[in-house]
């Protein structure tokens, strides 16, 4: 990729497509957002040049630089995942390339590791979000640090050096989507959302008492049943649950030693509840608003490329 025309830089998931056009310089010139590749299965392409039709037509063919499942089996074309250890170095060395539109196209590999109980682990798009974070936040790249990366699955990474040394993946946020819609412990609180009060505080001090979270999860029933629980502080309580469980393997995985707090990336709502979370267990957190984290480690990647 050159670095003396426009660009467009692209976070693509598997829900939401954003776009940035960017200046040879990084400077972004405009933004746009279009469908998720899940939602154009066959016609990633046909997607791509419907978006960017306008920015094309007034800047010619466009390079452009990916990240996230559009370089997955479902997406453009498979990008195939990088073993960890991996840093931006790395990462930039090993893009997938291919030609579109007339320009040149390079998508950004995933991430795969052996986690701390010796199983596959993978991770696709939050790799560069990680990478976002260092270059925001120099200070992460020195010594040894423990990023989460809280939503539908959670990614715990363990940077050493700015090296992503290993992670491993909570299946937390799509656990606590499945068990209040389609479990008994959610019955009654639709339209609510989980708040960090004394409930979910209850709820993560639970999950930290060693018991298994199965053993735990019907609570949330039988204390509404028996103790006056209302719905609203049992969501909360759930939420604490399986958010307090995944906590404690987070923190287990890195074993301790690590050099400041806990690093939280995602939105403020997401970041508030882990960081509530990890004060329990008595470890100091900061949280960084993930929204253009990916433009930003995009960017590195890019400035990885022509260094």
């Amino acid at each position: 990729m050159r670095g003396d025309t426009p660009f467009i830089a692209g976070d693509w998931g598997t829900s939401n497509l954003r776009l940035w056009l960017c200046g040879a310089d990084g400077t972004v010139l405009d933004r746009t957002e279009g469908p998720g590749v899940a939602a154009v299965p066959g016609r990633v392409d046909a997607a791509f040049l419907d978006v960017t039709a306008a920015w094309r037509a007034a800047h010619g063919p466009l390079p452009a630089l990916f990240c996230g499942m559009v370089g997955s089996t479902i997406g453009w074309v498979e990008a195939a995942y990088h073993p960890c250890p991996a840093h931006v170095g790395s990462l930039a060395s090993g893009l997938t390339r291919f030609t579109a539109a007339g320009a040149d196209m390079a998508i950004i590999p995933g991430l795969s590791t052996r986690n701390p109980q010796g199983a596959p682990d993978v991770m696709r798009g939050e790799e560069t979000q990680i990478l976002g974070a260092l270059a925001r936040r120099p200070d992460l790249g020195s010594g040894r640090r423990l990023l989460c990366l809280p939503g539908t699955h959670a990614k715990w990474a363990l940077l050493q050096e700015g090296s992503v040394v290993t992670f491993q993946t909570g299946f937390s946020g799509e656990l606590f989507a499945l068990l209040r819609g389609h479990s008994v412990l959610g019955r009654g609180t639709e339209g609510m959302q989980p708040q960090n009060g004394p409930a979910f505080i209850r709820g993560v001090q639970r999950s930290l008492t060693g018991a298994p979270l199965p053993h735990l999860l019907f609570e949330t029933r039988s204390r509404q049943l028996l103790e006056g629980l209302s719905p609203q502080d049992a969501l909360s309580f759930l939420s604490g649950l399986v958010i307090g469980a995944d906590m404690a393997g987070g923190v287990a995985m890195a074993g301790g030693d690590l050099d400041g707090p806990v690093t939280l990336v995602a939105s403020p709502a997401l970041t508030d509840a882990y960081a509530a979370a990890l004060a329990v267990a008595g470890h100091a957190a900061v949280g960084l608003d993930g929204g253009d984290l990916a433009l930003a480690g995009l960017l590195a990647v890019r400035a990885a490329t022509l260094s």
